[in-house]
């Protein structure tokens, strides 16, 4: 999509306007896609920023809430729960009236809600499910409670058609750290074995020149790496990229096309994030995940 910020790529263009195309006479269509996670009140990850990328990748962008979270990058205040009634509710309504090509889990907080979203989806093996298994804030704090991962292993993740753990929570699922780089295509191969799917292990969090993230399926091992800038806005990547996978998935794109282009947008709204300064002094950074990016 980017190989460099200016001008857009011909292919990037063409991947936003594809869905501009007049259909029916003059009846307008694009793609629809599904985010089933939490509600960030700062905007900067979760729902909120889901719909941001599918916006930007002119993809039509349904949400199905699974808690409401008071925090900003800096902090997680407080976490409200929606009832799993009412989250199984708002999956099977979306689901009967829109015709979703892809979806993607994100924030699900508890085993009750994990079951409910896998009880609902295996209704729908068609959809292409992108499960971004969030674990841990970038601040630190637990955004899952224990018993929720068994439920992830034995539920979601049967279920997915792609799982981009980040380092911490493929750690967590393999139950052994991952040291460094050169241990990156092992842990992906062992995690695509455990869970026969396609896993994209992210290694933003390994120290390395660059951001490198291994996919593994069954072709094989194939690595996308990124230039490590030097900015400090981090929340919300986890769910930009996933989020900008589905959106590519949700256009039609191989799996590997959608990953690379969700890796370059990624790392324009890194490039190009900006910053705001509270009333007491303190500096939020946040990615630029606008609909137009700086050309």
């Amino acid at each position: 999509m980017f190989g460099r910020p200016t001008p857009l790529a011909k292919h990037e263009r063409s991947l936003r306007h594809r869905a501009m195309g007049l259909v029916m006479g003059m009846q307008r269509t694009i793609p629809a896609a599904l985010t089933i996670a939490g509600s960030d009140c700062s905007a900067g990850a979760g729902a909120q920023a889901d719909l941001k990328t599918f916006q930007y990748f002119r993809v039509h962008g349904l949400t199905a809430i699974t808690c409401v979270v008071s925090e900003t990058a800096l902090t997680v205040r407080a976490v409200h729960a929606i009832p799993p009634a009412m989250l199984e509710d708002q999956l099977n309504l979306m689901l009967e009236s829109f015709p979703l090509r892809a979806a993607k889990t994100g924030m699900l907080f508890s085993a009750a809600h994990i079951e409910v979203v896998a009880r609902v989806l295996r209704k729908h093996p068609q959809l292409q499910l992108v499960v971004d298994p969030v674990m841990i804030a970038s601040t630190g704090d637990p955004l899952l409670e224990p018993d929720a991962i068994d439920a992830y292993r034995e539920l979601l993740f049967p279920l997915a058609s792609l799982i981009t753990p980040n380092l911490h929570e493929a750690q967590a699922l393999l139950g052994k750290t991952i040291a460094d780089e050169s241990e990156l295509d092992a842990a992906a191969i062992e995690l695509q074995q455990k869970y026969q799917t396609s896993i994209l292990l992210k290694g933003g969090h390994i120290d390395h020149p660059e951001c490198i993230d291994a996919l593994a399926n069954a072709q094989g091992i194939q690595r996308f790496s990124s230039p490590r800038l030097a900015v400090q806005a981090s929340h919300g990547t986890g769910c930009t990229l996933s989020a900008a996978i589905t959106a590519g998935l949700a256009h039609g794109m191989p799996m590997s096309a959608a990953i690379s282009n969700a890796k370059n947008y990624l790392n324009e709204t890194l490039r190009q994030s900006y910053q705001f300064e509270s009333s007491d002094g303190t500096i939020i950074h946040a990615l630029n995940q606008g609909t137009d990016l700086e050309e």
